[in-house]
């Protein structure tokens, strides 16, 4: 198997995280909620990891990616507190869709989430583009 220089893996899941977006429109506009919450989190996912990758910052749980972010990038101001919390609040919301039981997501609710998920691509991809 090919070894993948790092600045291919960050382009790989940049472009990733914007094309997972692009699905999102048509999931709620066919009330797929809860499958459109996922696609707005792994999207944010992807996102993430591409910035932790091409700072050589390597986790293995969904749970270090968040911890890893909070550290390197939330807490000395790297990444807007406003996006880090964004992405706090999208993993508990997409865990709680996808293990609670009897849960109705609200359409309303799902689409508030895809804007700031496309800030957060942005702002992520900027970061990566001035380093």
């Amino acid at each position: 198997m090919k070894t993948l220089a790092k600045e291919d893996i960050v382009t790989y899941k940049i472009n990733k995280a914007k094309t997972t977006l692009n699905d999102v429109d048509f999931l709620i506009e066919h009330d797929f909620l809860d499958t459109a919450i996922d696609r707005i989190f792994h999207a944010s996912f992807y996102a993430v990891t591409a910035l932790l990758v091409h700072h050589n910052i390597d986790t293995k749980t969904h749970k270090d990616t968040r911890l890893m972010l909070s550290l390197h990038f939330i807490k000395p101001g790297i990444l807007s507190t406003s996006a880090g919390s964004f992405y706090k609040h999208l993993s508990d919301k997409k865990l709680f869709a996808e293990y609670e039981d009897f849960i109705v997501l609200e359409k309303n609710e799902v689409t508030g989430l895809l804007l700031p998920a496309m800030n957060l691509v942005k702002e992520i991809e900027q970061i990566i583009a001035n380093k």
